[in-house]
């Protein structure tokens, strides 16, 4: 008798993606959005509301910008080299033994 297939599904199975964002990128857009809140209410109770106001409306998409960016550069920081590399083979396999003495 055969035994009964149960699919397993281990983590998200797929990236994790929230309004454009990937992976840890949407941790990054909200951290834009609250520095962005935050730094312009100081700058707003500190001068001027209308500077503070300016200033959430420049940090935010600036931030988001900078993300989104960053996402499509990918996840881990890479070096992109442009070219032909050429690798040597440096291999000593040797197929016939020495001694063939059976």
């Amino acid at each position: 008798m055969k035994q009964p297939y149960y699919p397993v599904y281990k983590g998200l199975q797929k990236p994790l993606v929230y309004k454009g964002f990937k992976g840890r990128f949407i941790f990054w857009g909200a951290g834009a959005v609250v520095s962005g809140l935050i730094f312009g209410g100081l700058i707003g109770a500190i001068t001027n509301m209308y500077i503070g106001a300016l200033m959430i409306v420049c940090i935010i998409p600036l931030g988001l910008f900078y993300t989104l960016t960053r996402q499509k550069a990918g996840l881990h920081n890479k070096t992109i080299h442009r070219g032909v590399f050429i690798h040597p083979i440096n291999l000593t396999i040797r197929y016939e033994s020495e001694k063939d003495n059976f």
